[in-house]
């Protein structure tokens, strides 16, 4: 088994590529603590190592980002875990459902049909870059009376330097291009 390693914007998070699916297309999920990693033997086995402060599953890749400690030292024990977890054939996840997901608000007819929209381009303009970089984005909620779109980051994007760049120059930009509705991410 060869597995790939890339960078991310977030020098703290490094992507791992086992060159086969992880979560499958369209499925992450999100480890930011060694107790959320209890349901997942790879994340558990990850969170073992010293330094690693979250793990993020995404389709065909694993993000680990590092409390502090050089690469050079983590890496080793990151793939021998990773490869020891695919080669084992383990679950990647125990016990039912992936995500405990909040209910979504309910919108009037019109902002409906926004929320649609900005799912949209977010699904089709937004995630495939994100997850490029190791993460994922997640829909939270758009405020008609504010046109405020709330967003949620997760992998590599949580605590990125330049996450607050992605969301105010990229996202909402464009999402204001768009949807004249929204005025703010």
């Amino acid at each position: 088994m060869f597995i790939q390693t890339e960078s991310t914007p977030n020098p703290a998070t490094l992507k791992f590529l086992p060159g086969r699916e992880v979560m499958g297309e369209g499925a992450v999920a999100d480890f930011p603590t060694r107790e959320a990693a209890a349901r997942s033997p790879l994340a558990a086995a990850l969170f073992e190592i010293e330094d690693v402060s979250r793990v993020f599953f995404g389709s065909d890749f694993i993000s680990v980002t590092k409390s502090k400690g050089d690469w050079r030292h983590l890496k080793p024990p990151i793939l021998g875990a990773i490869m020891e977890h695919f080669t084992r054939g383990l679950p990647l996840i125990e016990g039912g459902s992936e995500e405990e997901t909040e209910a979504e608000p309910s919108y009037s007819e019109d902002e409906a049909e926004i929320v649609s929209q900005i799912k949209e381009l977010i699904d089709t303009r937004v995630r495939p870059a994100v997850a490029g970089d190791g993460g994922d984005i997640i829909f939270k909620r758009f405020d008609g009376e504010t046109g405020i779109v709330s967003l949620h980051l997760q992998g590599s994007c949580a605590g990125c330097p330049s996450s607050t760049i992605t969301l105010k120059n990229g996202i909402e930009s464009m999402l204001r291009h768009y949807i004249p509705e929204v005025n703010a991410v």
